[in-house]
């Protein structure tokens, strides 16, 4: 790697995995795990691992001689954190990206020092830092006074840039708007003084008392991208720095016995790393989607900047907490390398205002300058099939069948038939079928365009994709005759008959038989929890069809059973959520032969397919869940509320918004490579149903007793959609799997702890 590349020249996954793996391996020959604090206290091994850096391109990264953009930058300070490596490359990217080149001759020669890493800057931000204790210095005249504290890499520094204000009435001031000066290490009037704390090595205040300084010529127009980019370089050395703490904390609970056995295989153990791994995805999804937005040239880029700052500042800290927790006393000793990613992690994370000042900029964002939350770029096609979609949501169904279903009982609102058939019209009940079945065959991110558009508009979907796709892939052509057309044209719907008193996410310890008799099928047994049964045409049945298959999944069937088959009765329950669910009681229930879907006992395959589409179907609430917080804040912003608490509260959720697209979106683009995803999926339902959850109690501490009240009572806020998500958040919960059951999931086949 050298400094002769272009950005163009980093344009792929791959070409960044070659970066990594390049600066991985320099980290690890150089800049060994056992000697780490050690050689961050020396100034002389930073220094030569600075002019590695220099020798390897990493600090031409933001220059308009070097590569790569913030992708690029923050992959590099990731890996820095990884390592607990203090070189400054992040004040070398600050310089790069603000000291114009040509300006002067001492800013040439600055920036070709700093690039070859013969220079070490300590860059200070002061009154641009963002924190209230940071400091002021004033430049008049050249000469520069007062004190700037938290400045990194000044004991080594050879150089530094420091934020300052041009005092009114000297020679060089024009408007007193912080710019930038430059000081010289040995320059006189300078002091610096180390302040230990978390951060090793540690920060230091500056003093200046007369110091001569030169102002820089910059291309920034304020503090404001700056600061942000910094604040952006610590997080990714403090993901790094998380992320290699858990690294150690997994192969520990693979390893370490307790009571006979690995400590990993302790469910309390398994669902606790189980959420370091949604928080530490969740982290960096949202990291890289900023930089990948800024990259682009996107306008939403500080928006998803401010997010992903606002939400890894106590998601990644609670990382480094719990890894300590699992360690136990073997990673409190300050030998071992755990302690050094604590403290890196919580002295970043803490730095240039913090989460607090995040979340304060997403509710400005949304509050006060009325804002939306942007927009994904979904690709060329994704992006104009979102706008065709909303164009014909907004036709038929917000104009025209949503007021007739506002206009039922609560309960009755839900799957509307006539709506359905108009989909099936389009050729949008097949958006995802491929073309040999009659379908658009439309990209994963079209599909997801289209999903959340209808739940933005709070619109139905499509029902029978889930049993479209199984009988594609395990159908007969009876079957696919019969059916696919009928589910394409909207006419027919299916209820899943999965769970049972005894079967709940346990789904292998189902108990429902179906035995042969001759042409014919004889099922008996219970199902729970149904949604739609008392008007859908068919159920989607699990059976035992072996009840001495060993394994027990071994021995399961899958079934359609028509809804109106001698034997079936079926018992409506009120849900919380306002809808019914039903038990079915299927007594000598006989269906032909030709009901059964796959091979004999091939039933776990085709069930274990439909539940990971399932649990990517209920991650996908995620823009239910985003139109109900905009409901929200429409409110507060109506009523003119713009507190410290209604901000904090604010900014928290926006965040957790941004993380529950990301998840999804990872799903969705998985499915794009056509890759199947299976924890990642869980992951997404996960995070998505408990948002779903804080989001509705957040809806009533910010709005009050209004928030509580239904439909159609008089004073109830958003006609009580928030108190109907908040009921209807539970069933996200637990349906599908509970999310205790996923979070095993994710550790057993994410994490790849023991069973």
């Amino acid at each position: 790697m050298n400094a002769t590349l272009v950005a163009e020249s980093l344009t792929t996954d791959a070409d960044r995995t070659l970066l990594r793996d390049s600066l991985r391996a320099l980290l690890a020959e150089h800049w060994s795990a056992e000697r780490a604090p050690e050689l961050a206290a020396d100034p002389a091994a930073v220094a030569a691992i600075n002019r590695k850096l220099g020798n390897q391109g990493l600090l031409a990264l933001g220059g308009t001689d070097g590569f790569g953009g913030l992708r690029e930058i923050l992959l590099g300070m990731e890996e820095l954190g990884r390592a607990a490596c203090p070189a400054p490359m992040a004040a070398a990217v600050l310089a790069n990206l603000t000291v114009v080149r040509g300006a002067s001759p001492a800013a040439d020669a600055l920036l070709d020092a700093v690039q070859t890493g013969e220079a070490r800057l300590c860059f200070a931000l002061g009154a641009a830092d963002g924190d209230v204790n940071a400091g002021v210095a004033v430049l008049r005249d050249g000469l520069l006074n007062g004190s700037v504290a938290f400045a990194e890499g000044a004991a080594g520094a050879t150089h530094f840039i420091v934020a300052v204000s041009r005092e009114a009435g000297g020679k060089d001031s024009q408007d007193g708007k912080p710019e930038l000066a430059l000081i010289d290490a040995g320059a006189a009037g300078l002091s610096v003084t180390p302040t230990p704390g978390l951060s090793v090595p540690p920060l230091s205040q500056l003093r200046f008392e007369g110091t001569p300084a030169l102002l820089l010529e910059t291309a920034w127009e304020g503090s404001d991208e700056l600061n942000l980019i910094s604040r952006l370089c610590l997080l990714a050395r403090a993901l790094g720095a998380a992320n290699r703490g858990f690294e150690l904390v997994l192969e520990h609970a693979r390893q370490r016995t307790q009571f006979g056995q690995p400590i990993g295989r302790f469910q309390a153990v398994q669902h606790k790393l189980a959420d370091c791994l949604i928080r530490l995805d969740g982290a960096r999804l949202t990291m890289d989607n900023a930089a990948t937005a800024r990259d682009a040239g996107g306008a939403g880029w500080r928006y998803f900047a401010s997010a992903a700052l606002a939400y890894a500042g106590p998601a990644l800290r609670q990382v480094s907490l719990e890894t300590q927790h699992v360690f136990g006393a073997i990673g409190y000793a300050e030998e071992h390398e755990a302690p050094r990613h604590f403290r890196r992690t919580h002295g970043d994370l803490a730095r240039q205002g913090g989460v607090q000042r995040a979340r304060t900029e997403l509710a400005h964002w949304l509050l006060n300058d009325g804002q939306p939350v942007p927009e994904y770029d979904l690709g060329q096609a994704g992006n104009a099939f979102r706008q065709e979609a909303r164009a014909w949501i907004r036709d038929n169904w917000t104009s025209k069948r949503k007021p007739v279903q506002e206009a039922l009982p609560a309960e009755k609102r839900g799957y509307d038939p006539e709506y359905a058939r108009g989909l099936g019209e389009q050729g949008w009940n097949t958006l995802s079928w491929p073309k040999e079945y009659g379908g658009q065959a439309r990209t994963p991110f079209e599909q997801l365009a289209f999903i959340e558009e209808s739940q933005l508009a709070g619109a139905p979907n499509s029902r029978g994709g889930i049993q479209a796709h199984a009988l594609m892939a395990y159908g007969t052509e009876q079957q696919k005759d019969e059916f696919l057309p009928r589910i394409a044209r909207g006419e027919i719907t299916f209820c899943l008959g999965y769970s049972e008193p005894e079967a709940g996410s346990d789904l292998v310890a189902l108990k429902t038989s179906a035995v042969r008799d001759g042409d014919e099928w004889v099922i008996n047994g219970q199902k729970l929890w149904t949604t739609g049964a008392e008007y859908a045409d068919y159920m989607w049945l699990a059976a035992r069809t072996d009840p001495d298959a060993k394994p027990k999944h071994a021995g399961i069937s899958m079934f359609i059973v028509p809804m109106n088959t001698p034997g079936i009765t079926v018992r409506p329950s009120m849900a919380m959520y306002g809808h019914t669910f039903c038990t079915e009681f299927l007594d000598n229930v006989r269906v032909p032969a030709s009901a059964l879907v796959g091979e004999v006992n091939q039933g776990w395959a085709i069930l274990t397919s439909a539940l990971a589409t399932e649990r990517i179907v209920m991650g996908g609430f995620v823009a239910a869940a985003r139109a109900a917080f905009e409901q929200v804040v429409a409110e507060l912003r109506a009523a003119d509320r713009f507190d410290a608490v209604t901000a904090d509260r604010i900014g928290a959720l926006a965040a957790e918004i941004e993380v529950a697209r990301q998840l999804l979106t990872r799903s969705v683009a998985m499915a794009e490579k056509g890759q199947v995803a299976t924890w990642e999926a869980a992951m997404s339902k996960t995070f998505s149903g408990e948002l779903m959850q804080r989001l509705g109690e957040a809806a009533l501490d910010l709005l009050g007793t209004g928030a509580t009240l239904s439909q159609g009572a008089l004073g109830a806020i958003t006609d009580g959609r928030l108190e109907h998500m908040l009921r209807h958040s539970i069933m996200i919960v637990v349906g599908g799997g509970t999310n205790e059951i996923q979070r095993t999931l994710i550790a057993q086949r994410g994490l790849n702890l023991p069973r």
